[in-house]
């Protein structure tokens, strides 16, 4: 029995369903992966091969490239659209089964779209994803090898890279999620290299920016970061970017100077 069902479409990023295989047969061996072209021996029947390892399999990884719902089938439409395609009934059984299931989206692959898929596959938007890139394949397949090796228990307890994942487990443990502290510290170049003009809001939680200032700003309550510093009531961040030749950057010089006289 597979613990691993690799599902892929003819004609759709049939290079990414190989380089997982060869990945995941290296790491748990050849007896716990199947992958059609290598585990259906000459002569065999593929119906009943492919029937009965998606029926006894553990997981099943389906890999969805950029082309997955427009392979045309026999008829000229796609695939897809028919109930008997392969590659939906493997994935329909395993969700009525309700084995674990991982979409492995490839390249420009973008995030399924549940009212594009037949209903009988529409569970497959709810199931969490995990993306590969050719370019971070090594990376790419390290996480999707660690999470099954950790979701099944007996696929884990022949990983071969068993020690590295740890490892990984461990710095990932040490890293912890971002926490918020309470401060928020941009740099220029952060700024410049994400926005190109105008006002708005960075990241969403780290304030407003406005980038190359023509004429007078409505600073609004906060830090303002710039040379020089001024300082609000730490509300809220902004930043100024620019030669700052209008009227903020004289309104705060004739507030420092009527100050100084004071003194």
């Amino acid at each position: 029995m597979s613990d691993v069902f690799i599902n892929y479409r003819t004609g759709d990023e049939e290079s990414a369903a190989t380089l997982i295989a060869r990945e995941l047969v290296r790491r748990f061996g050849r007896e716990r992966i199947f992958f059609a072209s290598n585990s259906i021996e000459l002569g065999h029947r593929f119906p009943a091969e492919l029937d009965g390892a998606v029926e006894k399999c553990d997981a099943l990884i389906a890999v969805i490239g950029p082309r997955w719902a427009k392979v045309p089938g026999p008829d000229g439409s796609p695939a897809l659209e028919a109930e008997q395609d392969w590659t939906r009934r493997e994935i329909r059984t395993a969700l009525v089964r309700g084995i674990l299931v991982i979409p492995v989206l490839v390249g420009r692959a973008t995030r399924i779209d549940r009212v594009a898929l037949p209903e009988d596959l529409r569970e497959l938007a709810d199931c969490q994803y995990k993306r590969f890139d050719h370019r971070n394949s090594e990376a790419d397949l390290a996480v999707l090898g660690d999470a099954l090796a950790r979701q099944l228990p007996e696929l884990g307890g022949v990983d071969r890279d068993a020690p590295a994942a740890r490892d990984r487990a461990e710095t990932k443990s040490r890293k912890g999620p971002a926490k918020d502290t309470g401060h928020t510290r941009m740099r220029t170049r952060d700024v410049e290299q994400r926005v190109r003009g105008g006002i708005g809001n960075l990241n969403g939680d780290l304030g407003t920016f406005v980038n190359e200032p023509q004429g007078p700003v409505n600073t609004g309550r906060g830090t303002q970061y710039n040379a020089p510093h001024f300082e609000g009531d730490n509300t809220g961040v902004q930043f100024t970017a620019g030669d700052n030749s209008g009227t903020v950057h004289q309104r705060f010089e004739r507030e420092r100077r009527s100050s100084d006289d004071r003194r």
